[in-house]
Order: C-alpha cells, then structure tokens, then sequence
C-alpha cells in the first residue's frame, strides 16, 4: 500500500486495507519513497547549473510520486482559502480543480522548493538534502494519521488511513528520520545538528498546517496529508540550503 500509494513503482494492490495494513503503510512511507529520493539525488549531480538541476531533481520527485501531494496542497490550500464554512471548504477541495489561492501557494512552494535545493546543491550537499527532505516531508503521514487525529469526512483515503498510527509509532518515526539525518549530515560534511533540524523543521511546519486543517476542517482528508508532505519537504531544504 505504501509503495503503491505513494510512487508509480508497479507493485500488486494489498488483498485487503484495514487497520493494520494502513498503519504499516504511513509508517513505512519514508521507506516506500527512497527509490524516488535517489533518483533525484543523483540528478543533483548533473554538471548543469544548480537552479536548473533542483529543478529537474524535484521534477523526478514529483513525477515518481505522480504530483499526489502537490494537488492536495493545491486542494488544501483553495479549501482554506475559500470558506470559514467547513462543509463548503471540504466541497471545494473534493473538486479537485485549482483557484487562485491554490495556484498561488504550488508556484511559491516550488519556487522556494527549487531555490532551497539549488542553495545545497552549491553548498555542495544537494545529495544530501534530497535524501533528507523527501522522507522527512513523508514521516508527515504517520504524525498526521497518528491516533487522535480524525478524519473530515467518512470516506476517502483520509477516512481509511485516519487514527490507524499509535502515537508512540509516531513519534519513533520521527525519532528514527532525525537520529539518521543527523548521523548522514556528517558523512555530507555538516554539522550534526543540521540534520537533526532539518527533520525538525518539516514536523513542526507541516504539524503547524496540520493543527489547522483539524481545527479549520474538523480532521484529515487524503488532501491535507499531501500538503503537509510538501510542507514539510520545503522547510526541510530551507534548513538544508546552505
């Protein structure tokens, strides 16, 4: 289900989506993602100018993960945009097509995804940063999917995937993603901590939009869970940049 879900990567559907396999596959999402993380770490290597190279990398990024979580920032970012009333809001981003306000927050988003990526590429650890950012904005899922944490609506992923994570399974996927950014970062000729703070930040923005998507929405959708993804990829290579 992770793998499926999450790349263009061919694997057979699970035979059944319960509780279980939901919670294995948020919990095994930055696993599930590495293969698209490579594939643009190595384009960072490409002897182009940096902006273009970051570009090209997050391309690959995106295209693996068929622009999932770019639409339901675009979605997520429309609904709340829209209405301060939650049924209208949830009906706007249940269309699926993208208003100003969602077009707006893709372009700056990748704007800043871009630039942050081509800023460690000339620092000389753009390799680094991707393989750091991409599954960081990833251990997202389980926070958001983490029990106590409830679904907008009755249906949709968000309903299949909503409270299936302990909180404890949580909070060790954090730990695991920061405790290996940081010792990784030594190996890229960082200081320790810059990892460290790299995964920080992406749980503390993208728990930032997720704290509002509940109090706003009243819970998850599989649209919010993608624009905390893409939240916290951003601010992941913003801490990376240099």
């Amino acid at each position: 289900m992770a793998v499926g879900t999450l790349t263009v990567l061919p694997v057979p559907a699970p035979s059944v989506i319960d509780a279980r396999v939901a919670r294995g596959a948020m919990l095994l999402a930055p696993l599930a993602v590495l293969p698209l993380a490579a594939a643009g770490a190595l384009l960072t290597l490409v002897p182009l100018p940096a902006l273009p190279v970051a570009a090209l990398a997050l391309g690959v990024v995106t295209l693996g993960s068929r622009g999932l979580h770019l639409d339901g920032l675009s979605d997520t970012a429309d609904g709340l945009a829209a209405s301060y009333d939650r049924e209208r809001a949830l009906t706007i981003m249940r269309k699926g097509d993208s208003g100003p306000s969602g077009v707006a927050t893709l372009v700056i988003t990748l704007i800043v995804q871009c630039g942050a990526l081509a800023g460690a590429i000339g620092a000389g650890h753009g390799v680094f940063a991707v393989l750091v950012a991409v599954p960081a904005g990833r251990v997202l899922l389980a926070a958001g999917c983490a029990r106590g944490v409830p679904s907008a609506r009755p249906e949709g992923l968000g309903a299949t995937v909503a409270g299936s994570v302990p909180v404890p399974g949580a909070v060790i996927s954090v730990v695991l993603c920061a405790g290996l950014a940081a010792w990784g970062g030594t190996f890229a000729g960082l200081p320790w901590w810059q990892g460290l703070l790299a995964v920080l930040a992406a749980v503390c923005a993208g728990g930032l939009l997720l704290w509002r998507c509940v109090k706003r929405l009243g819970g998850i959708t599989g649209d919010v869970l993608g624009a905390c993804v893409e939240t916290g990829v951003t601010a992941a290579l913003l801490v990376l940049s240099t």
